[in-house]
């Protein structure tokens, strides 16, 4: 956990005295997160700040812990129409405490700050434990991935998502193989995988001046954006730097959950750190092949990159372990090639980086996003939602 106010954050003290003004006419949508705002921009993001459109969202994160602090809210506003809350409690309390402390937080907020009409938003269950007692005219869960499965997941998460399916009106997951999962356990489950902002991504189609701290790395460039965790296959990554030299790999994004020891340290590996959603599309511009080398084990057995369509928006062939999802949607599109041992990742990075490969690869990246955005996913999350209004 950080122990730092997120930037533009404004201190709200518990012990204000609550005022009494009239309840707004807008829904209230409560966003209960187990990702920050400000961390990595990706699916909660490209949701709720559509959402914001015809909600008012609050997003309320994970608890900061710092010394000699009184327990209390910080707010930012990141866009418009969302306010994200992060509640900021004293280190060293006791973990019932902290459930207690993040209840009374909340519902000082919620009785300060009136509204006609609650909806509830839970990204992960664990949230259930300070918000089993709120009355919200419909409750969903956006299932992202099987959290249980991550390194680190708390043990009662299992418990605790029995508890949410039985609650929610509505769920939702991050991609078809999670949903034929959650579509058992639930009668109104939607397959509403991550989409992408082809817009943004198509930049990276132009000639654009590479990043400073990308500039001086040559070419042939594989590039991946995004987490590194316990799903990034570190032993591919380094055989592939090891078996092409010449080849030099660009890794964007931090490194979380894992020791950094760990990673590979070659002369043609990158490791440039987190990087802006805004300024991703002139890193993506620089690349010749993009790489999603995930590891096969228990955490990515039913993940749904977004950075798939993300990649091919970019104009770029993309080259990936076998994620299932990924097989499903994008095997046959002729510009994502799938590879399932370090000898076949090496032929399918050698043939994307081929003349015929970049004559094609454009007009299929088209025809395999044909009628994907962020907008269609996020209208047909809030059809779902205004039928249970």
């Amino acid at each position: 956990m950080n122990d730092v106010a997120p930037n533009g954050s404004t201190p709200t003290a518990h012990s204000r005295a609550l005022r009494d003004p009239a309840p707004t006419r807008r829904p209230l949508m409560l966003c209960l997160s187990h990702l920050r705002w400000g961390f990595v921009y990706q699916r909660p993001q490209h949701v709720m700040s559509r959402l914001a459109q015809s909600y008012d969202v609050l997003f309320f994160e994970e608890p900061l812990f710092a010394d000699h602090v009184e327990p209390q809210l910080l707010t930012s506003q990141p866009t418009q129409g969302v306010t994200v809350l992060v509640p900021q409690l004293p280190a060293g309390v006791p973990h019932e405490r902290v459930i207690a402390l993040q209840r009374e937080l909340l519902d000082a907020y919620l009785a300060e700050h009136r509204h006609d009409e609650l909806l509830l938003w839970y990204l992960t269950p664990m949230s259930l434990a300070f918000t089993d007692h709120l009355q919200a005219r419909v409750t969903i869960f956006d299932c992202m991935d099987e959290l249980s499965a991550f390194m680190g997941a708390p043990p009662e998460l299992i418990e605790r998502e029995r508890q949410l399916l039985a609650r929610a009106d509505v769920v939702f997951t991050g991609g078809h193989s999670l949903w034929e999962a959650k579509r058992h356990q639930h009668a109104n489950a939607h397959a509403m995988p991550s989409s992408v902002d082809i817009a943004h991504f198509a930049q990276a189609r132009e000639l654009l001046p590479d990043p400073t701290d990308q500039a001086t790395i040559g070419h042939p460039r594989l590039g991946f954006f995004g987490v590194i965790d316990e799903r990034f296959d570190i032993q591919l990554v380094d055989e592939l730097a090891r078996q092409r030299p010449q080849w030099q790999i660009v890794l964007i994004g931090p490194v979380v959950k894992i020791d950094p020891q760990t990673l590979p340290r070659r002369a043609n590996i990158h490791y440039l750190g987190g990087k802006q959603y805004s300024d991703l599309p002139r890193y993506l511009a620089g690349w010749e092949v993009a790489l999603m080398p995930f590891a096969i084990n228990a955490s990515t057995r039913f993940i749904s990159p977004t950075k798939t369509p993300e990649y091919l928006a970019g104009g770029r062939p993309v080259v990936s372990t076998p994620i299932t999802d990924v097989i499903n949607d994008y095997g046959d599109s002729g510009v994502v090639s799938i590879a399932d041992t370090p000898a076949a990742f090496i032929a399918a990075v050698e043939h994307a980086l081929g003349a015929e490969a970049r004559d094609s690869v454009l007009a299929q990246a088209d025809a395999a996003l044909n009628g994907m955005s962020w907008d269609k996913t996020c209208a047909a999350m809030k059809e779902q939602i205004e039928c249970l209004r």
